[in-house]
């Protein structure tokens, strides 16, 4: 059996890490806000754009290849999702996707009925739900944050539902904190109170691979600009449910699922690109056995690397004066992304400073708002460092490094 490649030999596929600055190799250390894509995935875009290029389900060549790449890039997700083909879905992003179901399944709900969201997650899980409240008279239930452990009162839940609950709405895992949720006891006890589970799946993903039949959701979404692709949103919907769904749809459209909720000409190329996203990521583990089970390896291996990288990471900054991590802490269910505020210095004045030394980071509050709030930080926000399958341990020591230097001019 083939060993995953190495740190080095995964770097090699990537054009973007030739950048420099200020004489050093570009670090990307924002992976939680979009990684760097490998050569493969530009290719395949390329091929398709340069020699498929066409409209899909007509009778000439290059249409009937179209159909067949965008078919191969949907059972290719149906391996990395460990669902059918059927019942991936193609969209603009997570967010669009999401927006696009809730709107669907609001038109079978009446005022009264019931969404629980959490403190937890990105606002594109929470903002669709909150339409369905304004328009439809859908009643929000909050599932809480804990400060201490940074992680949901899973306990709490079942005291939150009843015979009107509709739907939980829950991300797998936090882009912000990078806290990993137990997705499936939540499921397990929404669907006991007849809900349905819509997972927004897009920071977990690109750290631990999907299985949404141990997940036990509904709904799965993610972006596969997190995990090497381009910008393109990806749903996993149980079949039953699709096909149930009344979705806004143009009468000539197919009316079968998955097509019924792909709603006009898709991004085809990017579609074509995220297929090449995950078949890239199975081939860091050679070529022998299934394509999930190839995808097993690859995550197993890349996940033990990121977690050795994240727990340089924390300790490093934990030795900083008037620094404060948030998160939990290494050896717990989380991802290798930290966010953290360094007192006396803004996030923004950390990100910009950070530069100089060719870490590139981010800050603010990552469209986890609540979390901010929670956190009161919503004016001041964090800045966030995350680990891909291209982070070394001298990246690490060098942001860390560069940190340390802005703290100490304070």
């Amino acid at each position: 059996m083939s060993e995953v490649l190495s740190v080095a030999e995964i770097r090699s596929h990537f054009p973007a890490l030739e950048r420099r600055h200020n004489g050093a190799a570009v670090a990307y250390l924002d992976g939680p806000g979009g990684t760097q894509v490998p050569r493969a995935v530009v290719d395949a875009m390329t091929d398709y754009l340069v020699h498929h290029n066409a409209n899909s389900h007509w009778l000439y060549p290059t249409s009937v290849e179209t159909d067949a790449l965008l078919l191969g890039a949907r059972n290719s997700f149906a391996s990395f999702m460990n669902g059918a083909p059927e019942e991936i879905v193609f969209g603009n992003n997570m967010t669009t996707i999401t927006f696009h179901v809730a709107r669907a399944l609001g038109r079978a709900w009446q005022a009264g009925d019931e969404v629980i969201v959490t403190e937890l997650d990105h606002h594109a899980n929470l903002a669709p739900w909150q339409a369905l409240a304004l328009e439809r008279g859908v009643v929000l239930k909050w599932l809480p944050l804990d400060l201490e452990s940074f992680r949901l009162r899973l306990d709490l839940l079942p005291g939150l539902l009843t015979t009107r609950t509709r739907l939980l709405a829950i991300g797998a895992a936090s882009n912000a904190l990078g806290t990993v949720s137990d997705v499936a006891a939540a499921a397990e006890m929404a669907h006991d109170a007849g809900a349905l589970v819509y997972v927004d799946g897009v920071h977990y993903s690109p750290h631990l691979l999907p299985d949404v039949q141990a997940l036990g959701c509904d709904f799965f979404a993610c972006s596969s600009y997190k995990f090497f692709g381009p910008h393109a949103g990806i749903l996993w919907g149980r079949r039953t449910v699709l096909e149930s769904l009344d979705v806004p749809k143009l009468e000539p459209a197919p009316d079968h699922a998955p097509d019924r909720l792909e709603t006009g000409t898709q991004n085809h190329e990017g579609i074509v690109g995220a297929g090449a996203a995950v078949e890239w990521l199975a081939s860091l583990a050679g070529s022998d056995g299934s394509l999930r089970a190839r995808l097993e390896r690859s995550y197993h291996t890349l996940r033990a690397r990121e977690s050795a990288l994240f727990a340089r990471l924390w300790n490093g900054l934990g030795q900083i004066p008037g620094l404060e991590r948030y998160g939990p802490a290494p050896g717990s269910p989380r991802t290798a992304t930290i966010s953290f505020t360094l007192r006396g210095i803004s996030s923004s004045a950390v990100a910009v400073g950070l530069v100089d030394d060719g870490c590139f980071v981010s800050n603010g509050d990552f469209y986890a708002t609540t979390v901010a709030r929670r956190l009161g930080l919503e004016a001041e926000g964090m800045v966030r460092i995350g680990a891909a399958c291209y982070t070394t341990e001298e990246e690490i020591d060098r942001v860390v490094a560069g940190v340390k230097r802005l703290s100490a001019a304070i």
